[in-house]
């Protein structure tokens, strides 16, 4: 009992070389732990960018194709932005004025790559001023998304349009790809013998 009693009275505590010890263990644990965490947290935020950019452009391709339905043939554009690498110029009755037009502006992007943004405008001209952008962040060689088809005696002119995403551009496995030949259904089934001016289209046969 008395062993016991002296024991219960002393107040050792730890030792420095204890506590050192203890602390090293809960900050290899704790940073592991935050680590975890971080790169967690890091997925969710670039899941949740990837979608909202591939959900955008979804929707612009919907737009533009309903656009493109209306329309009734694609027209020379009136200027070219500076900053624009391609343009879609539409006569379209649906909409006021009789004209929307599209284009891809670019901008830099991460890692020295070079980026575009889709803008719409209802106009005979497109550039970043005053459109709406509806799709950023697209890597397609060029800008050029556009690629139209005159129409001829046995089918509709038609635009084939090429979208690809990629918020890491430096990582090609990441793109995402979005591809439609959409037809002018107000167009006219008509034999061109002459080459015709827009977007450099070949002159149909006849």
């Amino acid at each position: 009992m008395r062993l016991l009693q002296r024991f219960l009275r002393e107040e050792r505590g730890y030792s420095l070389v204890e506590l050192l010890t203890v602390m090293v263990i809960l900050a290899t644990v704790l940073g592991g732990l935050t680590q975890l965490f971080v790169t967690g947290s890091n997925a969710e935020i670039d899941m949740n960018r990837r979608f909202q950019a591939q959900s955008n452009t979804r929707i612009a391709l919907d737009r533009l194709r309903r656009d493109i339905h209306c329309a009734t043939q694609a027209i020379p554009p009136t200027a070219t932005p500076p900053a624009a690498s391609t343009q879609l110029v539409l006569s379209d009755p649906c909409a006021t004025g009789g004209y929307v037009s599209w284009c891809t502006v670019s901008k830099a992007g991460p890692y020295g790559s070079t980026i575009y943004s889709l803008y719409r405008k209802v106009s005979a001209t497109c550039d970043s001023n005053g459109s709406a952008r509806l799709a950023e962040s697209l890597v397609t060689t060029g800008g050029t998304v556009f690629t139209y088809t005159q129409q001829s005696s046995s089918s509709l002119a038609s635009v084939h349009v090429d979208l690809q995403l990629n918020l890491k551009p430096t990582q090609a496995q990441s793109t995402y790809k979005l591809a439609d030949d959409i037809v002018l259904r107000n167009s006219a089934r008509t034999c061109l013998t002459a080459s015709p001016s827009t977007f450099g289209s070949p002159s149909p046969p006849c």
